[in-house]
């Protein structure tokens, strides 16, 4: 390794390591935000059981998600000034607009409706307590816009200026910055990936207990549920990834190069199915690809020209001098094929749940629609389906529980690895926004103990999802299914402490 850049490879991989493990609950929290509060108005409108039910099963287990989301994600902010003042000094007065917007509107006007949900179920009316998981899931809506508006000006700067004489960047069109393309096609595609992400939590969760003849209404519904949203978002993922391709083939063309380790130009520049290739030759030696695809994804003209890796490469070191300008080829190319790999089997899943049930459940006759231990449970209208491929299904189904949590890994990974070696493209070098007084000791060191603690987190994470998700739905109150007609309620001690309802 060479020892001068240690240092800010090991600032690299504790970011990396952070960012990934952090990444995990926030599509999670997105969706589940939004899913939850679904079935909540479902059951205000309906008055039926089994919505109450679902709400409060999947609420406790949103809680759980934000609760380890914000523990974990408090370090990224620390990380700026411990790692990367460098990049701190030279950005912060563009990037750090969109993160205090993030903090002072989105995060706290989530946190603010997250406790009066909590606790006001049985302070305050329905449609009041329902309008809070309603604000709880725009306020996840609004945190991921400003993160993902402050990452997308570091793949693609707009809104600013240099100031020489104080040696940073200024910020000079905020809105642009909100707005740009990158913005809002990075915002669409996390979104739709976020709801494939809650949607296959879902439909995992609900296969568990359906497999076992347990909590029947409430994980039928779940199961329907979470299988309609895998299907839709899996679709609006494949169309915002579309979009977001050819934005990045326009402003990151090495990215785009990368991603299919395309070496040379070629028109028409065929789709890379699977290769091996040799880096230092820059060449692959073994190549399976589908004509003029990655024209059409480009440009959406099978025969376009789509700049190769060399091709790049040389572009960039005449725009901004001797380098290498080649990200991690290898990285690149097998993060962008786990990515869409992982997230359309959780979307070809998503579409047998949905024929597979496509005459919903039912239960052996005589059996009442409420009993949940039903001995002799009949999933489907069509009874000739093999017992072991139904028992296969299921399987199928808690195992894609895992699918788009392993994509969003993947796809951030491609993301920020592909960007390199810049931490802002075209304008800041990653080796030159690393803080210049840490040692390499010191990065060690807090990576492995960071490190360390986020295991245990992930330990207590998983620990208590298990637990809870084995339970499964709670026994009804007369309090919950009769809550009060207005704030404080009705007939109740109105001096009663607010309940905590987890």
């Amino acid at each position: 390794m060479d020892l001068a850049l240690a240092p800010e490879t090991l600032a690299r991989w504790q970011f990396g390591i952070t960012t990934v493990y952090h990444f995990l609950f926030v599509p999670l929290t997105i969706s589940l935000a939004a899913l939850t509060a679904g079935l909540q108005t479902a059951w205000v409108r309906t008055g039926k059981e089994k919505y109450l039910k679902a709400t409060k099963f999947w609420g406790k287990l949103f809680l759980i998600n934000i609760a380890m989301g914000v523990v974990t994600g408090i370090v990224q902010e620390f990380q700026f000034g411990m790692n990367w003042s460098d990049y701190s000094r030279f950005v912060g007065d563009i990037f750090g607009a969109p993160l205090a917007f993030e903090a002072l509107i989105a995060f706290f006007f989530e946190s603010t409706f997250i406790g009066l949900w909590i606790f006001g179920w049985d302070k305050l009316p329905k449609k009041i307590h329902l309008a809070c998981i309603w604000m709880v899931s725009i306020g996840t809506i609004l945190s991921a816009y400003f993160i993902l508006a402050a990452n997308s000006w570091m793949q693609h700067p707009v809104g600013y200026k240099i100031n020489e004489a104080r040696g940073r960047a200024e910020l000079t069109d905020f809105w642009l910055v909100l707005t740009q393309n990158t913005t809002l096609n990075q915002v669409f595609h996390t979104l739709s990936a976020a709801f494939l992400t809650g949607g296959a939590f879902m439909v995992g969760i609900a296969a568990f207990h359906l497999a076992r003849k347990r909590h029947i209404p409430v994980m039928k519904t779940s199961l329907r549920l979470g299988l309609v949203t895998v299907v839709i978002s899996g679709l609006l993922t494949a169309v915002s990834g579309d979009l977001l391709g050819k934005v990045m083939f326009e402003q990151q063309p090495m990215k785009m190069a990368a991603a299919e380790a395309l070496w040379d130009g070629q028109q028409p520049a065929p789709f890379s199915v699977f290769a091996v290739g040799d880096v230092d030759k820059g060449h692959n030696e073994v190549a399976i690809e589908v004509p003029g695809l990655l024209s059409f994804l480009a440009n959406d003209d099978f025969d376009s020209y789509v700049p190769g890796i060399n091709d790049v490469n040389k572009a960039e070191q005449l725009k901004y001098g001797p380098g290498d300008y080649r990200p991690n080829i290898p990285v690149a190319y097998w993060g962008f094929r786990w990515m869409i790999g992982f997230g359309m089997a959780s979307f070809a899943i998503g579409l047998l749940g949905l024929w597979l049930t496509r005459k919903k459940f039912l239960l052996a006759p005589g059996l009442r629609v409420g009993e949940d231990e039903a001995p002799h449970l009949v999933l489907f209208k069509n009874k000739a389906l093999n017992p072991k491929f139904t028992k296969a299904f299921w399987i199928l189904a808690l195992w894609t529980l895992a699918f788009p949590l392993i994509a969003n890994s993947w796809g951030w990974i491609f993301t920020e690895m592909g960007r390199q070696p810049w931490a802002v493209f075209g304008v800041l070098p990653t080796r030159a926004a690393v803080s210049p007084g840490v040692s390499q000791g010191e990065v060690l060191t807090s990576m492995i103990v960071l490190t360390l603690l986020y295991a245990v987190l992930a330990v207590i994470e998983i620990k208590l999802l298990a637990k809870y998700i084995k339970i499964g739905p709670p026994e009804l109150t007369e309090d919950d299914l009769n809550p009060p007609t207005r704030i404080g309620g009705d007939d109740r001690d109105p001096d009663r402490p607010m309940a905590f309802s987890y």
